[in-house]
């Protein structure tokens, strides 16, 4: 009868009429429920004979024992006081109660957020409830979708995907259609997007001024590539070590574990500069605690130019012999009395840490150890 009026009224005109408008809504603005209509409440009790759900009508809904209990044992989690959505299965029965289907709501919303997901491109996890042929059968929020082998990670052979059935599994929709109950998804495109959302997460974690642990991963001419566990940084040539470094080969090798300080982070690109040396202290800041004038030290030539040759006394130290501390006689090259590789006994003639010089003297060590001899 109502409906039949609702009907005629919709015929007269393109608004609603007075007496449509009265018919389909009760006093005190409650609207009347008409079976299927889908109505959100929240959850006032739950217990044997069903769950309890105001509605803002006159009367609670009732979800059903049978239902309840159904979905209870599937697992569903619910609490009293959640909203939740429902539809009508009845707008009221014998005793004037609206009965509701709670699992028709919660289906409801598991295509709604699968259709979300599916647009911004979000992860979702998916149990492997069965493996057919093509692929396996997925339970994603409720919703049985299928996975097929060209898009799982694993499972070519029979026995791979029977394998997979009770894991979990990160996945993208590739295909949603509510109306034909069609749910394609894909692990492969899943894991991709999980690691690259735990590198962003990684790269964000990472903060200038620490120092972290990591494996060497590659090696190149520029520098070293290590692994922060998701996310790699590059250590260049330059940050491998406070001495003079030929290759990098010659400091670190693949697989090896090292610790390093971070330079610097960029999360938009994310690249992270790393250094090896850093995590060392810098041998000029203590060199003057380690050196005096008037002290006879080791060390190695290591290059030579018109002007001197250059000495590590040790690992990221180098100083100077210039060319009249080379020897007692005229010399026009430092080729005349030392060549690169050369360990000899020089004299520290001046220490200045802070504009990283250190002067020495072969002439005067020669002279001196002369002397004691």
């Amino acid at each position: 009868m109502e409906s039949d009026f609702a009907d005629r009224g919709r015929g007269i005109g393109q608004r609603d009429d007075p007496l449509t408008d009265w018919l389909r809504h009760e006093p005190f603005g409650r609207t009347v429920l008409r079976r299927g209509d889908a109505v959100t409440g929240r959850i006032v009790r739950i217990d044997r004979q069903g769950i309890l759900v105001d509605i803002g009508s006159k009367s609670e809904g009732l979800v059903p024992p049978h239902e309840a209990q159904a979905l209870l044992q599937h697992g569903v989690n619910l609490t009293v006081g959640q909203e939740v959505l429902c539809f009508v299965v009845r707008p009221e029965d014998a005793e004037g109660q609206v009965i509701l289907s709670l699992r028709r709501g919660l289906v409801e919303q598991s295509w709604q957020r699968l259709e979300k997901a599916a647009e911004a491109g979000e992860v979702v996890e998916g149990q492997v409830v069965e493996a057919v042929k093509g692929g396996v059968v997925v339970s994603v929020a409720g919703l049985r979708g299928f996975v097929p082998a060209s898009q799982l990670v694993s499972g070519r052979t029979e026995a791979e995907l029977a394998g997979l059935v009770g894991k979990v599994l990160p996945l993208k929709v590739l295909d949603i259609n509510r109306r034909r109950n069609r749910l394609i998804l894909s692990e492969r495109l899943g894991q991709q997007a999980r690691r690259l959302q735990q590198q962003a997460e990684l790269v964000r974690s990472v903060r200038p001024g620490e120092i972290r642990t990591g494996r060497v991963t590659g090696i190149s001419d520029f520098g070293v590539f290590v692994d922060l566990g998701g996310v790699e940084g590059l250590v260049h040539i330059s940050e491998l070590s406070w001495d003079r470094v030929e290759h990098p080969s010659k400091v670190v090798k693949i697989g090896e574990e090292v610790q390093v300080y971070v330079l610097a982070v960029d999360p938009q690109a994310k690249r992270i500069a790393l250094s090896l040396k850093r995590v060392q202290p810098e041998p000029w800041a203590t060199v003057a605690e380690r050196y005096k004038v008037g002290q006879l030290v080791k060390a190695s030539i290591t290059r030579l130019a018109s002007f001197g040759a250059f000495a590590r006394v040790e690992a990221g130290v180098e100083g100077l012999v210039h060319l009249s501390e080379l020897s007692d006689r005229p010399v026009k090259h430092p080729k005349e009395v030392v060549k690169e590789g050369d360990v000899v006994t020089l004299k520290v003639i001046s220490v200045d840490p802070q504009r990283r010089r250190l002067g020495l003297s072969l002439r005067q060590a020669q002279e001196e150890l002369a002397s004691e001899g």
